[in-house]
Protein backbone atom coordinates (compact mmCIF):
# COMPACT_ATOMS: atom_id res chain seq x y z
CA UNK A 1 0.00 0.00 0.00
CA UNK A 2 0.81 3.50 -0.29
CA UNK A 3 1.29 5.03 3.25
CA UNK A 4 1.83 8.40 4.78
CA UNK A 5 3.08 8.56 8.12
CA UNK A 6 3.09 11.57 10.04
CA UNK A 7 5.25 11.82 13.13
CA UNK A 8 8.65 10.50 13.75
CA UNK A 9 9.53 10.72 17.57
CA UNK A 10 10.64 7.14 19.52
CA UNK A 11 7.29 5.27 18.77
CA UNK A 12 6.67 6.66 15.10
CA UNK A 13 10.51 6.13 13.33
CA UNK A 14 10.53 2.42 14.16
CA UNK A 15 6.53 2.10 13.63
CA UNK A 16 7.03 3.48 9.96
CA UNK A 17 10.65 1.59 9.46
CA UNK A 18 8.34 -1.68 10.20
CA UNK A 19 6.17 -0.32 7.09
CA UNK A 20 8.91 0.23 4.85
CA UNK A 21 10.11 -3.21 5.84
CA UNK A 22 6.86 -4.90 4.93
CA UNK A 23 7.21 -3.71 1.45
CA UNK A 24 4.89 -1.18 1.87
CA UNK A 25 5.41 2.92 0.19
CA UNK A 26 6.09 4.77 2.79
CA UNK A 27 6.27 8.72 2.68
CA UNK A 28 7.10 10.37 5.79
CA UNK A 29 6.61 13.60 7.37
CA UNK A 30 8.33 14.66 10.21
CA UNK A 31 8.23 18.67 11.98
CA UNK A 32 12.05 18.76 12.05
CA UNK A 33 13.07 17.68 8.50
CA UNK A 34 15.93 16.27 9.16
CA UNK A 35 14.51 13.47 11.22
CA UNK A 36 12.47 12.68 8.15
CA UNK A 37 15.91 12.62 5.83
CA UNK A 38 17.19 10.19 8.46
CA UNK A 39 14.04 7.77 8.57
CA UNK A 40 14.31 7.87 4.96
CA UNK A 41 18.43 7.25 4.99
CA UNK A 42 17.98 4.28 7.09
CA UNK A 43 14.90 2.81 5.31
CA UNK A 44 13.96 3.91 1.79
CA UNK A 45 10.67 5.76 1.02
CA UNK A 46 9.96 9.10 0.78
CA UNK A 47 9.83 12.47 2.99
CA UNK A 48 7.41 14.98 2.21
CA UNK A 49 7.16 19.03 3.22
CA UNK A 50 4.18 18.87 4.40
CA UNK A 51 1.33 16.59 5.78
CA UNK A 52 -0.65 17.44 2.76
CA UNK A 53 2.11 16.46 0.18
CA UNK A 54 2.76 13.27 2.23
CA UNK A 55 -0.92 12.42 2.16
CA UNK A 56 -0.89 12.61 -1.51
CA UNK A 57 -2.40 9.61 -3.35
CA UNK A 58 -1.93 7.35 0.26
CA UNK A 59 -4.13 4.86 0.70
CA UNK A 60 -3.15 4.93 4.32
CA UNK A 61 -2.14 7.86 6.52
CA UNK A 62 -0.59 7.07 10.22
CA UNK A 63 -0.08 9.42 12.32
CA UNK A 64 1.89 9.21 15.60
CA UNK A 65 1.79 13.25 17.01
CA UNK A 66 2.55 14.56 20.91
CA UNK A 67 -1.27 16.04 21.81
CA UNK A 68 -4.78 16.81 20.70
CA UNK A 69 -3.57 20.12 19.20
CA UNK A 70 -0.16 18.59 17.46
CA UNK A 71 -3.21 16.14 15.69
CA UNK A 72 -5.18 19.00 14.63
CA UNK A 73 -2.53 20.26 13.33
CA UNK A 74 -0.80 17.58 10.99
CA UNK A 75 -4.51 16.58 9.96
CA UNK A 76 -6.70 20.05 9.39
CA UNK A 77 -4.63 22.62 9.48
CA UNK A 78 -3.78 24.60 6.04
CA UNK A 79 -1.42 22.06 5.54
CA UNK A 80 -2.87 19.46 7.41
CA UNK A 81 -3.17 15.67 5.51
CA UNK A 82 -6.96 16.07 5.33
CA UNK A 83 -6.29 18.86 2.08
CA UNK A 84 -3.66 16.18 0.37
CA UNK A 85 -5.56 12.74 0.77
CA UNK A 86 -7.73 11.44 -1.68
CA UNK A 87 -11.35 10.16 -1.18
CA UNK A 88 -11.72 6.73 0.50
CA UNK A 89 -8.00 7.01 2.24
CA UNK A 90 -8.11 5.38 5.63
CA UNK A 91 -6.80 7.76 8.73
CA UNK A 92 -5.01 5.60 11.73
CA UNK A 93 -4.09 7.96 14.71
CA UNK A 94 -1.82 6.39 17.41
CA UNK A 95 -1.48 9.54 19.26
CA UNK A 96 -2.39 9.04 23.25
CA UNK A 97 -4.96 11.77 22.94
CA UNK A 98 -8.42 12.67 24.08
CA UNK A 99 -11.91 10.49 23.08
CA UNK A 100 -13.33 13.96 22.21
CA UNK A 101 -10.64 14.78 19.82
CA UNK A 102 -11.11 11.30 17.99
CA UNK A 103 -14.55 11.73 17.42
CA UNK A 104 -14.07 15.34 15.81
CA UNK A 105 -11.42 14.36 13.68
CA UNK A 106 -13.59 10.93 12.67
CA UNK A 107 -16.93 13.60 12.28
CA UNK A 108 -14.61 15.82 10.09
CA UNK A 109 -13.05 12.68 8.11
CA UNK A 110 -16.09 10.91 7.20
CA UNK A 111 -16.99 14.45 6.12
CA UNK A 112 -14.89 14.71 3.37
CA UNK A 113 -14.47 11.16 2.13
CA UNK A 114 -12.40 9.51 4.56
CA UNK A 115 -12.28 6.95 7.46
CA UNK A 116 -10.72 7.10 10.77
CA UNK A 117 -9.46 5.03 13.40
CA UNK A 118 -8.16 6.31 16.97
CA UNK A 119 -5.51 3.61 17.24
CA UNK A 120 -3.63 4.54 20.37
CA UNK A 121 -0.36 2.27 21.21
CA UNK A 122 1.03 0.48 24.33
CA UNK A 123 4.49 -1.02 24.28
CA UNK A 124 6.76 1.77 24.99
CA UNK A 125 9.44 2.58 22.48
CA UNK A 126 10.85 -1.31 22.67
CA UNK A 127 7.98 -2.76 21.73
CA UNK A 128 7.88 0.20 18.95
CA UNK A 129 11.40 -1.08 18.21
CA UNK A 130 10.80 -4.76 18.41
CA UNK A 131 7.00 -4.50 16.58
CA UNK A 132 5.26 -6.21 19.16
CA UNK A 133 2.92 -3.48 19.95
CA UNK A 134 -0.75 -3.63 21.39
CA UNK A 135 -3.23 -1.55 19.79
CA UNK A 136 -6.80 -0.45 21.12
CA UNK A 137 -8.55 0.47 18.14
CA UNK A 138 -12.21 2.88 17.79
CA UNK A 139 -13.79 3.46 14.85
CA UNK A 140 -15.94 1.16 12.74
CA UNK A 141 -15.56 -2.18 12.20
CA UNK A 142 -15.27 -2.14 7.99
CA UNK A 143 -12.77 0.15 8.88
CA UNK A 144 -10.83 -1.69 11.46
CA UNK A 145 -10.96 -4.39 9.25
CA UNK A 146 -9.33 -2.90 6.51
CA UNK A 147 -6.42 -1.27 8.47
CA UNK A 148 -5.70 -4.67 11.09
CA UNK A 149 -3.05 -6.25 8.54
CA UNK A 150 -0.83 -2.94 8.04
CA UNK A 151 -1.00 -2.49 11.75
CA UNK A 152 0.25 -5.93 12.06
CA UNK A 153 3.30 -4.75 10.91
CA UNK A 154 4.08 -3.47 14.13
CA UNK A 155 2.17 -5.13 16.61
CA UNK A 156 1.71 -8.15 18.22
CA UNK A 157 -2.11 -7.55 19.11
CA UNK A 158 -4.38 -5.23 16.83
CA UNK A 159 -7.99 -4.86 18.58
CA UNK A 160 -10.86 -2.89 18.29
CA UNK A 161 -12.64 -2.01 21.33
CA UNK A 162 -15.26 -0.07 19.89
CA UNK A 163 -17.19 3.17 18.43
CA UNK A 164 -15.43 6.40 17.50
CA UNK A 165 -12.96 7.54 21.03
CA UNK A 166 -13.33 3.94 22.41
CA UNK A 167 -9.47 3.17 21.32
CA UNK A 168 -8.71 6.41 23.54
CA UNK A 169 -10.30 5.26 26.41
CA UNK A 170 -9.37 2.10 26.48
CA UNK A 171 -5.51 3.37 26.76
CA UNK A 172 -6.62 5.83 29.72
CA UNK A 173 -7.69 2.38 31.11
CA UNK A 174 -3.80 0.92 30.47
CA UNK A 175 -2.25 4.18 31.79
CA UNK A 176 -4.36 4.44 35.04
CA UNK A 177 -3.36 0.74 35.61
CA UNK A 178 0.45 1.09 35.04
CA UNK A 179 0.11 4.24 37.04
CA UNK A 180 -0.97 2.17 40.03
CA UNK A 181 1.10 -0.31 39.73
CA UNK A 182 4.12 1.35 39.65
CA UNK A 183 3.74 3.56 42.98
CA UNK A 184 3.06 0.30 44.68
CA UNK A 185 6.29 -1.28 42.71
CA UNK A 186 7.99 1.59 43.72
CA UNK A 187 6.91 1.61 47.56
CA UNK A 188 7.67 -1.98 47.66
CA UNK A 189 11.57 -1.97 46.69
CA UNK A 190 11.82 0.97 48.57
CA UNK A 191 11.04 -0.93 51.77
CA UNK A 192 12.87 -3.97 50.93
CA UNK A 193 15.62 -1.69 50.40
CA UNK A 194 14.89 0.04 53.97
CA UNK A 195 14.84 -3.58 55.82
CA UNK A 196 18.27 -4.56 54.06
CA UNK A 197 16.84 -7.56 51.80
CA UNK A 198 18.68 -9.02 48.56
CA UNK A 199 16.11 -6.64 46.38
CA UNK A 200 17.11 -8.35 43.21
CA UNK A 201 16.67 -11.82 44.68
CA UNK A 202 13.54 -10.76 46.28
CA UNK A 203 12.05 -9.67 42.86
CA UNK A 204 12.49 -13.07 41.09
CA UNK A 205 10.82 -14.75 43.91
CA UNK A 206 7.60 -12.73 43.83
CA UNK A 207 7.87 -12.46 40.06
CA UNK A 208 6.89 -16.11 40.29
CA UNK A 209 3.85 -15.24 42.27
CA UNK A 210 0.82 -13.01 42.75
CA UNK A 211 2.93 -10.05 42.54
CA UNK A 212 4.30 -11.22 39.37
CA UNK A 213 3.59 -8.32 36.57
CA UNK A 214 5.43 -7.55 33.29
CA UNK A 215 6.37 -3.98 35.23
CA UNK A 216 7.90 -6.01 38.30
CA UNK A 217 9.72 -8.36 35.52
CA UNK A 218 11.37 -5.77 33.10
CA UNK A 219 11.58 -2.18 35.36
CA UNK A 220 11.92 -3.60 38.66
CA UNK A 221 15.82 -4.78 38.25
CA UNK A 222 16.18 -1.33 36.60
CA UNK A 223 14.85 0.16 39.42
CA UNK A 224 16.67 -1.74 41.82
CA UNK A 225 19.68 -0.05 39.77
CA UNK A 226 18.23 3.48 39.37
CA UNK A 227 18.41 3.57 35.89
CA UNK A 228 16.01 5.47 34.05
CA UNK A 229 17.42 6.68 31.16
CA UNK A 230 14.90 4.83 28.41
CA UNK A 231 11.06 4.06 28.35
CA UNK A 232 8.42 6.09 28.46
CA UNK A 233 9.15 9.89 30.25
CA UNK A 234 7.45 11.12 33.32
CA UNK A 235 6.52 13.87 30.81
CA UNK A 236 4.48 11.95 28.87
CA UNK A 237 2.96 10.33 31.41
CA UNK A 238 1.55 13.27 33.07
CA UNK A 239 0.17 14.38 29.87
CA UNK A 240 -1.53 10.92 29.16
CA UNK A 241 -3.13 10.69 33.23
CA UNK A 242 -4.28 14.94 32.50
CA UNK A 243 -6.37 12.80 29.73
CA UNK A 244 -7.50 10.43 32.00
CA UNK A 245 -8.54 12.93 35.04
CA UNK A 246 -10.50 14.80 32.86
CA UNK A 247 -12.33 12.38 31.52
CA UNK A 248 -13.19 11.33 34.85
CA UNK A 249 -14.72 14.65 35.53
CA UNK A 250 -16.65 14.02 32.72
CA UNK A 251 -17.76 10.86 33.33
CA UNK A 252 -17.93 10.79 37.07
CA UNK A 253 -15.35 8.07 37.86
CA UNK A 254 -13.23 8.30 41.03
CA UNK A 255 -9.44 8.19 40.46
CA UNK A 256 -7.88 9.09 43.92
CA UNK A 257 -4.56 6.90 43.74
CA UNK A 258 -4.19 8.16 39.63
CA UNK A 259 -4.66 11.68 41.19
CA UNK A 260 -2.14 10.63 44.10
CA UNK A 261 0.46 9.20 41.60
CA UNK A 262 -0.12 12.52 38.95
CA UNK A 263 1.02 14.41 41.66
CA UNK A 264 4.03 12.04 42.52
CA UNK A 265 5.20 12.35 38.64
CA UNK A 266 4.69 16.37 39.48
CA UNK A 267 7.17 16.42 42.11
CA UNK A 268 9.75 14.22 39.63
CA UNK A 269 9.32 17.41 37.07
CA UNK A 270 10.23 19.31 39.63
CA UNK A 271 13.19 17.00 40.74
CA UNK A 272 14.37 17.47 37.08
CA UNK A 273 13.35 14.04 35.84
CA UNK A 274 10.44 14.83 33.20
CA UNK A 275 12.27 13.06 30.69
CA UNK A 276 13.12 9.57 32.93
CA UNK A 277 11.26 6.09 32.64
CA UNK A 278 7.98 6.52 34.82
CA UNK A 279 9.31 3.74 36.81
CA UNK A 280 11.60 6.54 38.70
CA UNK A 281 8.78 7.12 40.67
CA UNK A 282 11.16 5.01 43.48
CA UNK A 283 13.16 8.61 43.46
CA UNK A 284 10.87 9.93 45.16
CA UNK A 285 11.05 7.34 47.80
CA UNK A 286 15.07 7.38 47.69
CA UNK A 287 14.48 11.29 47.92
CA UNK A 288 17.65 11.45 44.71
CA UNK A 289 17.37 13.69 42.07
CA UNK A 290 17.53 13.06 37.66
CA UNK A 291 21.43 12.36 37.24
Amino acid sequence: MRIAFLGLGVMGFPMAGHLAAKGHQVTVYNRTASKAQSWVDQHGGTSAPTPAQAARDADMVCSCVGNDDDLRAVLTGPDGAFEGAPAGCVFVDHTTASADVARELGTIAAGRGFAFLDAPVSGGEAGAQKGVLTIMCGGDEAVFQRAEPVLACYARAVTRIGGAGSGQLAKMVNQIAIAGLLQGLSEAIAFGERAGLDMPLVLDVISKGAAGSWQLENRGPTMVQDKFDFGFAVDWMRKDLGLCLDEARRNGATLPVTALVDQFYADLQQMGGGRDDTSSLIRRLRGTRSA
